[in-house]
């Protein structure tokens, strides 16, 4: 019987596993990699709200001593920029550590697929018979899963990784740089384009309503509340800004600076 074109389809959107119905979930990624991605648009987010609170913070406690636009300027872009450099060498510090753990780790698995084969193989099937498979299935998939890619599976099962976790520590760094800085560009242009008047109303509704916009993404990639996370961030971000404004005006009003 000739197969039909749906049944190609759905057996394509499922990326070939055995054993999953073709017409079942078909709305499904059934990728390894999506859980990566979305870690990846989560830092992108959170980096983002970093860069709209942090810069928006200083710029709001500057304009509460002067209206200069001079300083203001000054002070916004030292934020941005050192912010963006803080992110980018914290990002970049923290993933060169988890990528170094992650090589090594793959590396020795490798020299002990090489060195020892029977002995990692008896290893994988215990670990698939302590998860509920009888021996002889245990053994079974171990062996079967051993011809097609032994260290993938070794890394998977005794590890929980593979060779593409490892992730650059120079791209981290970059792309945290990157979405601190565009969420950092809000505020600055939200005080230094209004009137006069305008700009400490115009950057505190554009930096909540920024705020309520990555609250909700980061809810949903998370698949949480978007109106809970939402209000903390705002509420958050609203006495930051706040807090900074009062200050600046209590040492504008003194004269101290």
């Amino acid at each position: 019987m000739e197969e039909s074109g749906t049944g190609r389809a759905a057996t394509e959107d499922t990326g070939g596993l055995s054993g999953v119905p073709a017409t079942l979930h078909g709305d499904e990624p059934h990728r390894g990699d999506l859980a990566h991605r979305l870690n990846w648009l989560r830092a992108g987010v959170l980096g983002a709200n970093d860069g709209i609170v942090s810069v928006a913070a200083v710029v709001v406690g500057v304009a509460g001593v002067t209206n200069a636009p001079g300083p203001i300027l000054t002070a916004g872009l030292a934020a941005l920029v050192g912010g963006a450099l803080s992110m980018a060498l914290g990002e970049f510090v923290s993933v060169s550590s988890q990528s170094d753990s992650q090589r090594a780790l793959i590396e020795k698995e490798r020299r002990e697929l090489s060195e020892q084969p029977e002995e990692e193989l008896a290893e994988l099937a215990a670990i698939y018979e302590g998860r509920g498979l009888t021996p002889a299935t245990a053994h079974t998939v171990a062996v079967e899963l051993t011809s097609h890619d032994a260290l993938a599976a070794h890394l998977d099962a005794e590890l929980g990784i593979k060779e593409t976790d490892v992730v650059s520590a120079w791209n981290a760094a970059f792309a945290s740089a990157a979405a601190f800085i565009l969420g950092a560009i809000l505020p600055l242009l939200a005080i230094l384009l209004p009137p006069l008047q305008w700009r400490v109303p115009t950057t505190f509704i554009a930096v909540l309503v920024a705020l309520s916009i990555t609250g909700a993404v980061g809810a949903a990639i998370g698949g949480a509340s978007r109106l809970r996370a939402s209000l903390r961030v705002v509420i958050g971000g609203a006495l930051a800004l706040a807090a900074t404004y009062l200050i600046g005006s209590l040492l504008g009003a003194s004269n101290l600076v």
